[in-house]
C-alpha cells in the first residue's frame, strides 16, 4: 500500500521466554507484518499463533497517550516532579524502605537496569520485585544453592540431541509451541523419548510415550525414588561425582521419601526410572508446574540432584532445563531485579560484591539485606509500611495470588505510580499517577530468553502521543530526585554499555554472567546487534556450563541437597474438598491486555472456564455448560464448567487471563491463597484448595455487538470478534424488560428492534438495526443459550437475515469454534474437509487446509475431531 515500508526489521517477539526472532515491516497505516526470523537460533523462523497475531494487537484504542495525575491529563513535567518529590519525601521522613517498585517481564533489560540502579543505589532500597517472582523464583533458589549462581546449565540445541526429554509441570505444547516442535522434529529425526510428568492430561500429552499423572505437589517424591534407583542401578558417575558434595545426604533424604504420595503405581514409577536411568542423553525441562508452589524450590533441586549425581549436564542433549514464561524474565534475573539480587548475578548480601556495586555506580546508600518479595511487598503496602509504590507492566491487582487483597492494598497505599500502555487495567484504575509507556515495536533494548541467549528488541512505529521509553521515564525521576549525573542517559546503547562493564566486575568473581566483551560496543554496532548467548568476556564465549565440573560456590563444587516431599501448605477438606491448579491457555498470554486485542486468539477458547471430572460434575448435579461457582478462604469466582477426563477427581483446572475488563467474575488468583516457598517467597499457584457448587443464575445470555458493551449482569464474559464482540452472560434476577436491557447493555436507546420471545420457554431473541445493518444481537433464556456463537458473532455490521434463528442459512457456513488460530481455521470447516474430503490424519488437515502445520499446538484437537468422526462411521 502507499507509504508502506519494504524493508524488514528484525526484532523479538514479547511473549514468553522462547526468545523468538521476529521480521517486522509496517505497512504505512500504523500496523506492522509479522512474520518469524528464519536466521534466528531460537525459532529459525517458526512462531506460534501469539507472534502471528502481533501485528492484529497494534492500535491508539484504549492506549494511554499523557501522563494523567488523580484522573486528570497532565505534562510530563508535573507528573515526574509529583513523582520525584513523593519518593524523596517518603525516604527522607519514613526510610529508604518505604518505597518500592513492582517490574515485569515486559521490560527491556535496559528498563530493568535503571530501575535497579535507582532504587538499590540511590534511594537505598532493596523493595523492588517483579512478577517473574510468580514465575521462576524458585528456579534461581535452586540453581543458587545447586551451582553457587543462577546459571542455566543448557542450550535449547540440547533439545534437538537428546534421546529422552522429560516435561515436568510444563505445558510446552501450549506455553511454549515453538520448542515443543523442536521436540516432536527431534522425535521424528532420531527418536527422541517424550515423559509428561502432570497431575493433568494437556496437550503435550498428545505425542508422549509416558504420561506420569501424580497427584499435585508430589514431584519430590518422585525425583527422589528417581535418585535412588540411579544409585541402586549403578547409574551414578563416579567420577563426576568428585566435583558434586552433598550426595550422601541427598540419598538419605530420597531413601527415606515414599512414592506412593505420587498416587502413581510402582510400575508406571518403576517404567520411568528404567527409561531415565537407560537414557544417557536425558534433558528435564520444568516450568510452573514445578516452580508455583510452596516447596518449588526443593522441587527444581530434586530434579538438579539426579542429573548431577549422573553427570548428566552441561554435555550435548543432556541437563536440566527451566523454560521461563516471560520474554525477559532472565534479563530481569541478570540485572539483579529480584529483590534478593544485586545486579549481574552478584550477591546482595555480600560485601565484596556490595561495595563493589556501590563504587560502580557511585552510589550514596546500598541495601544490606534482601527487601519485600511480592507478596510481601504488597502486603505492606496495605498495612501503611510501604508509603510509595511504582508499578511498571504488569497487573498486580489480577495476578497476585488473594487479589482482592492485593487490589484492597493498592487502593490503600499513600501514592501509587502506574506505567503502562494503557489505563484499562485492573491495577492502573487504582493508580494515583499514571505514565504513558512506549509499546513492543516502539521502544530499544534487549531481552534475555531461557538459554542465555540476547536479542535486540527494536522500534519500528513511533511511540503514540507523549508515551516514552521505560528507561528514559525512569532516568528523568531519577534526575529529577537529585542524581542528574548517575542518571544522564541518553540512548539504550549507554545503557547497555554500562551494564556489560559492571557485569566485568561479575566475572572478576569468578561468576557466571559476564558480558563485559560488549562494554565498549559502538552505537552502531548495538543497532546491528544479532543474537548470542552469553557469557560473552575475554575468557568465555557462550556455550554450555558444567560439563567440565566447575561450578560457583567458594571451593567450586557443586551441591546435592537433601529435599524431602511436603504436601502442598493446604489440603482439601470438608469445607474446601478440590485442589484448584491455575494456568495457560494456548491462545492468550497473561492478562490479555495485547492477545486479547486480537479476534482469532480468542476464537478458541474464548471465555472463562473451569475443568472438572465427569465423576465430580455428576456428584455436584453439573451438567456441560452450567456455571460453577468455586469459593476459597480468600474470594469467589464464577466459571463455565468444561466436563473432562484431563483432570483428576477432586481436581479442577482453570485459567489465569480474564480480568475487570473482560470477566469480573473469573479472577482467578483471587481463590488462591498467599502461602509462598519459604526460599523463594514464590507462591503456590497450582494447589490452592477449593468449594464448588453448580451456580443457577435467573436467566443466561449471549450476546454480540459491533461496539464494545456495559454488562450489569453477575456474571459475564466478553471476548473481541472479527465484527466487534460477543459476550457470554447470566443474572439471579429476572429480566423484566429484555429491549431496554438490551439497549443499556449495547447502549443503542435509537436503533431499530426485532424481537421473538417464547413465554412457554422463557426465552427472548431480539436484535438491534441501524440503516438496514446488524448492530447487535441478545439472547436469553432460563438455560444455557443454544445457538451457532461463532456464525452470530460475525453479523454485526452486516445486513444478514434471519439473525434471531440464531444459526447459519444453509448457503452461509458456520466455521465453528477456532481450532487453529494461526491460520484460522474453525472446527466445522475442520469437519467437512474430512467428510468431504475423506481425510485420515492430521497431517492430511494440514494439506488441505494448513490447519496445524505453523507451531503445530492445535494438532491434538484435529487428531480429536478425527476421532470423534472416525468413531461416528464405525457407529453406523
Amino acid at each position: 500500500m502507499p507509504g508502506a515500508d519494504c524493508r524488514e526489521t528484525r526484532s523479538a517477539c514479547p511473549y514468553c521466554g522462547t526468545g523468538c526472532g521476529v521480521l517486522l515491516r509496517p505497512d504505512g497505516a500504523g500496523g506492522l507484518a509479522v512474520r518469524g526470523d528464519p536466521d534466528h537460533p531460537a525459532n529459525r523462523g517458526r512462531l506460534c499463533s501469539k507472534g502471528l497475531a502481533l501485528g492484529e494487537t497494534l492500535g491508539l484504542e484504549g492506549r494511554l497517550l499523557a501522563p494523567q495525575v488523580n484522573g486528570q491529563e497532565t505534562d510530563w513535567d508535573s507528573a515526574l516532579d509529583l513523582v520525584a518529590a513523593r519518593f524523596r519525601q517518603a525516604v527522607d521522613r519514613h526510610g529508604p524502605d518505604s518505597v518500592g517498585f513492582y517490574l515485569s517481564g515486559q521490560m527491556l533489560t535496559e528498563d530493568y537496569y535503571v530501575a535497579n540502579k535507582l532504587i538499590k543505589g540511590f534511594l537505598g532500597s532493596a523493595n523492588i520485585d517483579t512478577n517473574s517472582r510468580l514465575c521462576m523464583a524458585s528456579t534461581v533458589a535452586g540453581h543458587k544453592r545447586a551451582f553457587g549462581t543462577d546459571t542455566v546449565p543448557g542450550t535449547y540445541d540440547d533439545l534437538d540431541q537428546a534421546d529422552l526429554i522429560v516435561l515436568a509441570g510444563s505445558n510446552l505444547a501450549w506455553c511454549h509451541p515453538v520448542l515443543y516442535q523442536r521436540i516432536l522434529a527431534a522425535r521424528e529425526k532420531r527418536g527422541t523419548r517424550l515423559v509428561v510428568i502432570d497431575p493433568r492430561r494437556t496437550a503435550s500429552c498428545d505425542q508422549a510415550d509416558m504420561h506420569l499423572k501424580l497427584r499435585a505437589g508430589s514431584d519430590v517424591a518422585l525425583f527422589n525414588r528417581l535418585l535412588t534407583a540411579l544409585y541402586e542401578g549403578g547409574a551414578l558417575d563416579a567420577e563426576y561425582l568428585q566435583h558434586v558434595e552433598g550426595l550422601g545426604g541427598a540419598l538419605e533424604s530420597a531413601f527415606a521419601s515414599d512414592a506412593s504420595v505420587t498416587g502413581l503405581s510402582d510400575s508406571e514409577i518403576a517404567a520411568f526410572c528404567r527409561l531415565w536411568m537407560g537414557t544417557e542423553k536425558v534433558v528435564t525441562i520444568f516450568s510452573q508446574g514445578v516452580n508455583q508452589s510452596t516447596s518449588g524450590t526443593d522441587k527444581v533441586n530434586a530434579i538438579l540432584n539426579c542429573h548431577l549425581a549422573t553427570g548428566r549436564i552441561g554435555k550435548p542433549g543432556c541437563g536440566p532445563f527451566s523454560v521461563t514464561g516471560q520474554p525477559n524474565a532472565m534479563g530481569g534475573r541478570e540485572v539483579g531485579g529480584l529483590a534478593n539480587m544485586l545486579a549481574c548475578h552478584m550477591d546482595l548480601e555480600n560485601r565484596s560484591h556490595r561495595a563493589a556495586v556501590q563504587e560502580f555506580w557511585g552510589a550514596p546508600a546500598m541495601p544490606d539485606r534482601p527487601g519485600l518479595k511480592a507478596v510481601d511487598l504488597f502486603r505492606a503496602a496495605g498495612d501503611g509500611r510501604l508509603k510509595v509504590l511504582w508499578i511498571i507492566h504488569t497487573n498486580p491487582a489480577v495476578t497476585m495470588p488473594e487479589a482482592d487483597a492485593v487490589r484492597a492494598a493498592i487502593k490503600a497505599c499513600d501514592f501509587t505510580v502506574v506505567s503502562d500502555i494503557t489505563a484499562a487495567t485492573d491495577t492502573a484504575r487504582l493508580a494515583d499517577v499514571l505514565l504513558p509507556a512506549a509499546a513492543w515495536a516502539e521502544k530499544e533494548g534487549t531481552v534475555t530468553n531461557s538459554d542465555r541467549t540476547i536479542s535486540r528488541q527494536r522500534a519500528v512505529l513511533p511511540p503514540p502521543g507523549q508515551a516514552r521509553a521505560d528507561w528514559d521515564i525512569l532516568a528523568d525521576a531519577g534526575r529529577r530526585m537529585g542524581w542528574s549525573a548517575a542518571f544522564d542517559y541518553q540512548s539504550p546503547a549507554q545503557i547497555f554499555r554500562e551494564h556489560a562493564a559492571l557485569s566485568g566486575l561479575a566475572g572478576s568473581f569468578g561468576l557466571d554472567f559476564d558480558i563485559s566483551g560488549l562494554s565498549r560496543i559502538s552505537d552502531s554496532d548495538y543497532e546491528s546487534l544479532g543474537p548470542l548467548r552469553w557469557p560473552v568476556s575475554r575468557n568465555r564465549q557462550g556455550g554450555r556450563f558444567f560439563a567440565d565440573g566447575q561450578f560457583f560456590h567458594p571451593d567450586g563444587k557443586a551441591r546435592m541437597l537433601p529435599v524431602r516431599w511436603r504436601p502442598p501448605a493446604s489440603g482439601p477438606d470438608r469445607r474446601y474438598p478440590f485442589r484448584l491448579n491455575t494456568g495457560r491457555i494456548r491462545d492468550q498470554w497473561h492478562t490479555m491486555t495485547r492477545t486479547g486485542r486480537a479476534a482469532r486468539l480468542s476464537g478458541h477458547l474464548a471465555e472463562p472456564f473451569a475443568d472438572i471430572h465427569p465423576e465430580d460434575a455428576q456428584r455436584l448435579g453439573v451438567q456441560p455448560a452450567d456455571l460453577l461457582r468455586l469459593s476459597s478462604p480468600s474470594g469467589q469466582a464464577i466459571l463455565r464448567a468444561r466436563i473432562t477426563s484431563d483432570v483428576q477427581p477432586g481436581d479442577l483446572f482453570v485459567p489465569i487471563h480474564w480480568t475487570g475488563e473482560t470477566a469480573p467474575s473469573a479472577r482467578v488468583d483471587t481463590l488462591v491463597a498467599a502461602a509462598v516457598d519459604p526460599v523463594s517467597g514464590q507462591p503456590e499457584s497450582k494447589a490452592a484448595v477449593v468449594a464448588a457448587e453448580r451456580w443457577q443464575p435467573a436467566w443466561y445470555g449471549f450476546a454480540v455487538s459491533c461496539r464494545p458493551m456495559a454488562p450489569r449482569s453477575e456474571y459475564w464474559a466478553m471476548a473481541r470478534t472479527e465484527a466487534g464482540y460477543r459476550a457470554e452472560l447470566a443474572g439471579v434476577s429476572p429480566l423484566a424488560d429484555p429491549e431496554a436491557a438490551a439497549r443499556d447493555l449495547f447502549a443503542q436507546p435509537e436503533a431499530g428492534v426485532q424481537i421473538m420471545t417464547d413465554s412457554g420457554k422463557g426465552s427472548t431473541r431480539l436484535a438491534l438495526f441501524q440503516d438496514g445493518k446488524v448492530m447487535a444481537a441478545l439472547f436469553t433464556a432460563p438455560d444455557p443459550v443454544a445457538v451457532s456463537r461463532d456464525y452470530l458473532a460475525g453479523l454485526p455490521g452486516t445486513s444478514a437475515e434471519g439473525v434471531l434463528t440464531g444459526i447459519p442459512a444453509a448457503d452461509r457456513p458456520d466455521p465453528g469454534p477456532v481450532v487453529c488460530a494461526c491460520f484460522n481455521v474453525g472446527a466445522n470447516t475442520i469437519l467437512t474437509a474430512i467428510q468431504r474430503g475423506g481425510l485420515v490424519s492430521v497431517a492430511d488437515v494440514g494439506t488441505a487446509l494448513h490447519a496445524g502445520t505453523n507451531c503445530g499446538s492445535c494438532r491434538p484437537d484435529i487428531a480429536e475431531l478425527l476421532a470423534r468422526r472416525q468413531f461416528r462411521q464405525a457407529a453406523e
